[in-house]
């Protein structure tokens, strides 16, 4: 995909198992109750979403806010910073399309037709290509690459979990196997460790709304 991309997950593939064990120690022992509180609601924020209840969009919001703050100011992750400042608003206007009744109803699960898929294909290579420009050449961002992919593709799965799509969880699927490496990298294991949850949890998710929207299109 990259040579970024690629060097995180070589960072890891090159340790042995006794020294990623002992980083991760010593990154658990450098966590802060703060980094903590933000992954309890990360985590509670992804289970609300595959429960497609509405609680998603104010534990997703405490996060966002706590991941926007530790990306600018600790571990200089813009791309990302930016993504979960993103990650807020998106919030704010999920919580009111997924509270907005048509008809009498909520918004139901769906699945992208052929222009929602070419949109968001569209928006994540733009996204993608936007914000390693920006990486690259006005911040001082030393994984640009990785940065922006994990970006662009969490961007794209968080409009569509707002509009109610399936496919949001194939996005986030590539979000968390780009951002567990990482995360991991730049020294923030807790939060590589919450990705990886991230990762079981999309995958669950995915299953869970195909099962929801079968019996709708049976």
């Amino acid at each position: 995909m990259s040579a970024e991309i690629n060097h995180s997950a070589t960072y890891l593939h090159a340790m042995s198992l006794e020294q990623i064990t002992q980083e991760f120690i010593d990154g658990m022992k450098t966590t802060t109750w703060l980094e903590y509180v933000a992954v309890f609601f990360g985590i509670a924020s992804v289970l609300f979403s595959r429960m497609e209840n509405i609680l998603v969009y104010p534990t997703g919001i405490i996060n966002t806010v706590l991941y926007t703050w530790f990306c600018f100011s600790w571990w200089n992750l813009y791309a990302e910073g930016s993504l979960n400042f993103y990650y807020t608003v998106m919030s704010i206007y999920g919580w009111y399309v997924w509270t907005r009744k048509k008809e009498g109803k909520v918004i139901p699960i769906t699945w992208n037709n052929k222009k929602d898929w070419l949109i968001s294909v569209s928006f994540f290579i733009i996204s993608w290509i936007a914000l390693y420009y920006i990486l690259k050449n006005h911040t001082n961002s030393t994984v640009p690459w990785g940065d922006s992919f994990a970006s662009a593709a969490a961007y794209t799965g968080m409009w569509q979990m707002a509009r109610k799509k399936v496919e949001n969880w194939i996005w986030w699927i590539i979000t968390n196997l780009v951002s567990i490496p990482l995360y991991f990298y730049k020294g923030a294991v807790f939060t590589s460790v919450q990705y990886v949850v991230f990762l079981v949890l999309a995958v669950m998710g995915l299953i869970t709304w195909i099962k929801k929207i079968k019996p709708a299109h049976a």
